[in-house]
């Protein structure tokens, strides 16, 4: 058993991009925006060789980046909680800690990656997510509005409820802790937990982010605070400009 895997989800054509390439081979910087996530995967040393989900033009994705990966095929999009349960045919049973990334999502660095994980260990729960607290929605923050779920805590701090903006009131609107999703999870509690998600909600999926719901009433979940800027993903030509811009 590995103690920690690695998957990176991989597999949207991304149309709002108006590309033929898809979303992950875009380039930022002069590398695909994936290429920058495997780079920041590689630097932490926790997984010698990251699962990537695919699914559309999966050929392409698979000989760009070539054979230091594991490869899964997600037929039908069919939201990210579905994207995970498809690896799960070849990671069950070797690991004991699974994190998920994105493929889109090109600046996180290994040290958050690497910060995760350790809290994940330490804590011995089931979730452990990665949050972004924003002072507002202004400039170039006015990306995470409508593309981020909100968290919503209780009195006492803990995380009670994660809200897909499309399902989200417009008081939950307001709200300015956001959802990367990027996570670490209990391998044998996500394999289990996976089987319970459902499509009751506005875009029609399975999300990843309803196993937070889960967890909460399990009080096994535990949060770091990240960086804005290492939250920061692609869905249109608009958003790659900012993050062209904003490029370290």
């Amino acid at each position: 058993m590995n103690k920690i895997r690695i998957i990176i989800l991989a597999a949207g054509h991304g149309k709002r991009m108006k590309s033929e390439l898809p979303k992950v081979l875009i380039p930022l910087k002069g590398k695909p925006l994936i290429s920058h996530v495997l780079d920041s995967v590689k630097e932490t040393g926790l997984c010698d060789r990251p699962v990537v989900v695919v699914g559309q033009q999966r050929e392409l994705v698979m000989k760009t980046l070539g054979e230091n990966y594991e490869y899964v095929i997600q037929e039908e999009q069919l939201g990210t909680g579905h994207a995970v349960m498809s690896a799960k045919k070849i990671l069950e049973n070797t690991a004991n800690h699974i994190v998920v990334l994105y493929g889109d999502h090109p600046f996180i660095s290994s040290a958050t990656i690497k910060k995760l994980a350790a809290k994940h260990l330490d804590s011995n729960n089931s979730i452990t997510m990665a949050t972004v607290r924003l002072k507002n929605f202004d400039g170039w923050r006015n990306v995470f509005y409508a593309n981020f779920s909100r968290i919503i805590r209780g009195k006492n701090g803990n995380i009670i409820k994660d809200v897909q903006f499309k399902d989200a009131t417009d008081e939950e609107k307001k709200i300015t802790e956001v959802n990367p999703c990027y996570f670490c999870f209990n391998a044998k509690w996500l394999w289990e937990k996976l089987k319970s998600l459902g499509t009751d909600n506005a875009q029609k999926e399975y999300y990843l982010t309803d196993l937070v719901k889960i967890a909460m009433h399990e009080k096994k979940i535990e949060s770091i605070n990240i960086d804005p800027y290492e939250a920061l993903g692609v869905n249109s030509k608009e958003e790659l400009k900012i993050l062209e811009k904003l490029a370290i």
